[in-house]
């Protein structure tokens, strides 16, 4: 076991102090080695080699971050090493620039979505977009914590469609361009908001849109914080979001569309009940 220094400090999604150590020594080698200690959600695994894995963690204090699991591969792994499974992960690595091996153990298993089809396509879709939206290793709490709550609503919320759109704003907020639905853009009024441009992110009233209208995305109520969120109002606004998520990430995607996983759940959201 290395000799540790701690010298950082994070918080949990539970309010828990997470400490990390820049500096530790090996105590065989003598050498500095980096790591650190966090709580994160697992949201990607590869195979690596013939045992091991590599894995993507979205963690509390150090972003989205991956490392290689020793025996990641193994089948007493596999139930551990799941999207979406909740972990207490240590990261190791020579140098900082270096993928590092994470140590993990279970904190909470999410294996109780996969007899909800309409949830375990949420999951997916949170994975696969924070894994295109959010850069390595940079924190990001304000996703974090959102992201937290979105999971737990996952399991015991019915309305959690609306927080997942919710989330999706949250994650534009975090690239740099939030969407402005406080008055107008076309004549500064705060009344009758109906249209969303395209261009720019900002509201248009029914008055401001006049030809325009259909050029315009439909703006659900939902996004003013207005009334329950319908499943139309969802899939509206989240044609909102694609959009400028698509937008904003053009250079991360290279000409790709947004991950498939998030195309499925529009799809679920939008067959009958």
């Amino acid at each position: 076991m290395a000799a540790i220094c701690w010298m950082k400090t994070g918080w949990r999604s539970d309010g828990g102090l997470v400490a990390a150590a820049p500096q530790a020594r090996s105590p065989r080698t003598g050498n500095a080695v980096m790591e650190w200690q966090d709580e994160g959600v697992l949201i990607a695994m590869r195979a690596h080699g013939e045992s091991s894995a590599i894995i993507e963690v979205f963690t509390a204090s150090h972003g989205r971050h991956a490392g290689v699991v020793r025996g990641g591969g193994s089948r007493k792994q596999a139930a551990t090493l799941q999207p979406g499974t909740q972990l207490a992960v240590t990261w190791r690595a020579r140098l900082e620039d270096h993928i590092g091996s994470y140590s993990v153990e279970p904190l909470q298993s999410r294996a109780g979505l996969m007899d909800d089809r309409l949830a375990l396509a949420g999951l997916s879709a949170i994975c696969a977009m924070l894994r295109v939206a959010l850069p390595e290793r940079q924190a990001h709490p304000t996703v974090w914590r959102a992201t937290m709550h979105l999971l737990a609503a996952l399991e015991h919320d019915p309305d959690w469609p609306a927080l997942y759109l919710r989330w999706e704003m949250i994650l534009l907020e975090e690239l740099g361009f939030g969407l402005d639905l406080s008055r107008c853009a076309a004549t500064g009024s705060r009344e009758d908001l109906a249209f969303v441009s395209p261009k720019t992110g900002r509201a248009v009233s029914r008055k401001g849109a006049g030809d325009w209208a259909d050029r315009l995305f439909p703006l659900p109520q939902c996004l003013m914080g207005q009334g329950p969120a319908s499943p139309l109002e969802i899939t509206q606004g989240l044609a909102i979001t694609g959009h400028f998520l698509a937008r904003e990430l053009t250079e991360g995607l290279m000409g790709r569309p947004l991950p498939e996983a998030r195309t499925r759940l529009i799809t679920l959201l939008g067959k009958p009940k």
